[in-house]
């Protein structure tokens, strides 16, 4: 689940309601970077958000940490989840719910 090295996206490509379901971040080095939201998942009391880069060559899921934020202008965070087994667990809980609409390689 990593997502380093990925392309920013050519945003004229897209059509406008694909850019309803993407999420920007930064990543380490400071740029911004497009990702699609896939889905939301609550693992033992937190909730999580499941995301795919928008770079075509790159289709490894991104799960990070949905915390609040106490800055008013935004509303959450998303964090690096650490735990290898809470991240693999997310992810099993979003592939059970969407096994009909996504095809997952074993």
């Amino acid at each position: 689940m990593n997502d380093e090295n990925i392309d920013i996206f050519d945003e004229e490509e897209v059509d406008e309601e694909e850019l309803d379901n993407l999420v920007y971040l930064c990543d380490e080095d400071g740029n911004e970077v497009a990702f699609e939201y896939l889905d939301s998942v609550e693992y033992k009391g937190d909730e999580y958000v499941v995301l795919v880069s928008t770079d075509e060559d790159d289709d490894e899921v991104v799960i990070l940490k949905v915390e609040p934020t106490p800055d008013e202008e935004e509303e959450e965070d998303f964090v690096t989840v650490e735990s290898e087994e809470v991240a693999q667990a997310v992810f099993n809980i979003f592939k059970e719910r969407n096994k009909d609409y996504f095809n997952f390689a074993e």
